[in-house]
């Protein structure tokens, strides 16, 4: 008889193997009634046209249909011994045919966009001005040529994130959560109204777990992005207005909003933060929390928003800042900066 254990390890294998299947289905195309007619057919093994219906609660017609999409697809087939009967491609072979024609297009889709890439570098080493800079207008626009730069990106995606919304990439804080671009840094200046927001320091974090490069200035000019200093984005309306966005290549233009992020990046301070509570005094050394709160301090923020953002009491945050103090045999909040800094308990 299974263990316990057992029956865990196999319901878990389960639904990474359902997970698997519902990422493959879902992009070759097959809605959510085709897929589940393929998971009856796989778990009856065969099965006639008024039994899949019955059994999945759906119309006759709707189940038919599926059968025919899946056959295409190489999932089922018709029974040759017993005419209206529909059996089961077996899963391994026919997801697994599947799998290698993916992978072939995936490959294929690769040339062509690395010959495209070739031509339009040939074409573009002397453009037009009038083709330097695009207009994107509409929500769902800008947020899809946000994403294009971002994924596109090779080495490094800069940017500049105020504290109010400003167009491009939505109304986001800069250091949302997202699916990290592998092999690709990231360094993102925030204002400091962005930390004061209900997720702004649980975001910060984030990023600075993925690898990410945060520092805060006072005041941040302008949203702007930067892909590789090749292509930036930068907002065209106010607030209020229909979103819209400049996207700006190659160019004196580009490089002198390569040189506001530069300036503005000089200008801020590194931003600190880990996981709170995580006991790490030895020999002197502050402990997470005491660096949270002493990042946090040194860019600019209360006693008070500190402890609202780190979810402490406001006399902890105070008890802490006192004890940090007297590990560093200063009188003055000042003289514990300047402190930290020569410790290194703080980023340069």
């Amino acid at each position: 008889m299974m263990s316990a254990a057992g029956r865990a390890a196999a319901a878990s294998r389960q639904v990474s193997c359902r997970k698997v299947v519902d990422g493959l289905l879902g992009a070759i195309g097959l809605d959510e009634g085709q897929e589940s007619a393929y998971r009856a057919l796989v778990a009856l093994g065969a099965a006639e046209v008024p039994d899949l219906a019955h059994r999945l609660a759906l119309p006759v017609p709707q189940i038919e249909r599926a059968l025919r999409e899946l056959e295409r697809h190489g999932l089922a087939a018709r029974s040759s011994a017993r005419p209206g009967r529909w059996v089961a491609a077996p899963p391994g072979v026919a997801l697994g045919a599947l799998l290698t024609r993916q992978r072939h297009g995936l490959e294929q889709a690769e040339l062509a966009a690395a010959r495209l890439a070739a031509e339009y570098r040939a074409e573009a080493a002397e453009p037009a001005v009038h083709d330097l800079v695009e207009v994107v207008q509409g929500a769902s626009a800008v947020a899809h040529r946000f994403h294009q730069l971002r994924m596109g990106a090779e080495k490094e995606v800069c940017v500049l994130a105020p504290g109010r919304d400003q167009g491009v990439a939505g109304t986001g804080t800069g250091v949302e959560d997202r699916a990290p671009v592998r092999g690709v840094a990231h360094r993102v200046v925030i204002e400091r109204e962005v930390l004061t927001l209900p997720r702004g320091v649980r975001e910060a974090s984030t990023a600075l777990a993925r690898g990410e490069q945060v520092r805060v200035a006072a005041e941040v000019p302008t949203r702007l992005v930067i892909a590789d200093r090749t292509l930036a984005m930068v907002p065209l309306t106010a607030r209020g207005a229909e979103p819209a966005a400049l996207v700006v290549q190659a160019s004196g233009l580009l490089e002198s909003l390569t040189g506001l992020f530069e300036a503005v990046w000089r200008e801020a301070l590194p931003l600190r933060l880990g996981a709170a509570g995580a006991a790490e005094e030895a020999g002197g050394i502050p402990d997470a929390t005491d660096l949270e709160i002493l990042s946090l301090l040194l860019v600019g923020m209360t006693d008070a928003s500190v402890a609202k953002h780190l979810e402490l009491g406001l006399r902890t945050v105070q008890r802490r800042v006192k004890g940090l103090m007297e590990l560093s045999g200063v009188t003055t909040r000042l003289q514990l900066g300047w402190h930290a800094y020569e410790r290194g308990w703080v980023a340069r």
